[in-house]
């Protein structure tokens, strides 16, 4: 068996405090649920409900405003209490509609009716993806859509590209679901790789998941799905799209072969398109890891998307003590909320509550030049020259030695002893230099 991997730095990552990695448990119906108009990196979606409107489960609440936009639909049914806004964790203002539950449920606990997607054209695949706002399952949230059509845009033989790669602890959502709902996600490939016209389906999993990767391999025969399965290392950041690539350009020189342009999806999204089609529903929940050393009892919960963070809080039994930062995502890339009723979304994969012991304390050292950074970074550069010219603001000069190769994977700021904010500097000195060329 041959194993792909990036050839430079990584890490192997371990956190004993998320969430079990064995079942989900669904989450509480919330009482409100604040839909976020902003799911997405485009446009805020246009509101089409008003304060005293009665929705249904499913409905059409936010229509999406061109590229990088996205439909917005209610996750249960209800009146709608207010329309409110607030400020996200990127520094974007964004609306929400409250709505308080009321009423019956037209998905929930109802018979399923599976549509016969096969009969469908690629053009109307498309259309039901679009309308029913299937966009990447975590951050940034892109719209399907649009990933399709940058694929095809690219060349005209397209490859499906899904990554099963868990090489961060807190993907454990995702992992869980792909244990869960694997025949989804395997149909989910299948329409998606109709709706793009791809030639081949590749599911790429780390050598930690063997196990997963025979699982793959049976259903898909078992279900008439023709797929690849590609195995790679499972040092972080593996997982992340240039590494991908790379391993990918790997496995295609070895076996001789043009994969064309990659159409690179997570099966959380691959799960979302089963739904749209075969069911006929919009994205309405998402398995949710909450964990972290500050939480009781850490579970992966099927969330209604609008759920206060505080209440998935609440059903894991609450703090152990007070949390230092609780963080949406990775604690490596993630966003660190101000706000316990702030809500669930589509790109929502964990809520992290840290100790300060987790994050070492807030204190900063000078640099000790021991040259950690370098060594993890996964594209050669120098973190420690980068960040020391940010510093300095000479964003110019950094983006001479190559800055803006940076993707953020966090890698050297977990090892340097200093505590530096190494990636996060780096990257707010790319922006600044990108500002300053224009």
């Amino acid at each position: 068996m041959k194993i792909y991997h990036f050839p430079q730095g990584g890490l192997k990552l371990e956190d004993a405090t998320v969430p079990p990695a064995d079942t989900s448990t669904i989450a509480f119906l919330p009482t409100y649920a604040l839909i976020s108009l902003t799911q997405h990196p485009g446009k805020e979606a246009l509101p089409l409900v008003d304060t005293g409107a009665f929705v249904q489960e499913g409905m059409l609440i936010g229509r999406g405003q061109g590229m990088g936009s996205a439909n917005i639909h209610a996750s249960i049914p209800g009146q709608v209490v207010k329309i409110v806004s607030w400020k996200l964790a990127d520094g974007r203002t964004t609306q929400g509609v409250l709505i308080r539950l009321e009423g019956s449920f037209e998905k929930l606990g109802k018979k399923k009716d599976n549509y016969n997607w096969q009969g469908l054209s690629s053009f109307d695949l498309l259309r039901i993806i679009s309308e029913k706002g299937i966009v990447e399952m975590e951050e940034p949230g892109k719209p399907f859509i649009d990933i399709i059509r940058d694929a095809t845009g690219q060349s005209k033989k397209v490859t499906l590209v899904v990554r099963m790669i868990f090489d961060d602890p807190w993907l454990v959502a995702d992992y869980v679901l792909a244990q869960e709902r694997l025949d989804e996600i395997l149909i989910g490939s299948a329409i998606t790789s109709k709706a793009s016209n791809a030639s081949t389906i590749v599911f790429v999993i780390s050598n930690d998941e063997i196990e997963l990767a025979e699982r793959i391999t049976s259903r898909s025969k078992d279900l008439g799905i023709q797929v690849t399965v590609i195995i790679t290392g499972s040092r972080y950041p593996q997982r992340n799209k240039r590494e991908l690539e790379t391993v990918l350009k790997q496995y295609q020189k070895n076996e001789s072969i043009d994969l064309g342009s990659y159409c690179i999806c997570n099966p959380a999204t691959l799960a979302a398109v089963y739904d749209a089609v075969v069911q006929n529903k919009p994205i309405l929940e998402r398995y949710v890891a909450v964990g972290g050393g500050a939480i009781k009892h850490p579970q992966v919960l099927r969330v209604r998307i609008g759920t206060r963070i505080g209440d998935l809080i609440s059903q894991c039994g609450g703090f152990l003590i007070q949390p230092k930062k609780i963080a949406t995502g990775s604690p490596l890339k993630g966003m660190i909320i101000q706000d316990l009723d702030e809500p669930i979304t589509k790109t929502t994969i964990a809520i992290v509550a840290l100790t300060e012991e987790q994050i070492g304390g807030e204190t900063m050292n000078d640099c000790t030049n021991c040259g950690e950074c370098r060594s993890v970074c996964p594209v050669r550069l120098d973190p420690e020259y980068l960040y020391k010219l940010a510093l300095l603001g000479r964003d110019s000069e950094a983006l001479l030695h190559k800055a803006h190769s940076c993707h953020g994977c966090g890698c050297c700021e977990v090892v340097c002893p200093s505590r530096l904010p190494l990636s996060s500097t780096i990257r707010v000195s790319i922006k600044r230099g990108a500002q300053q060329a224009l």
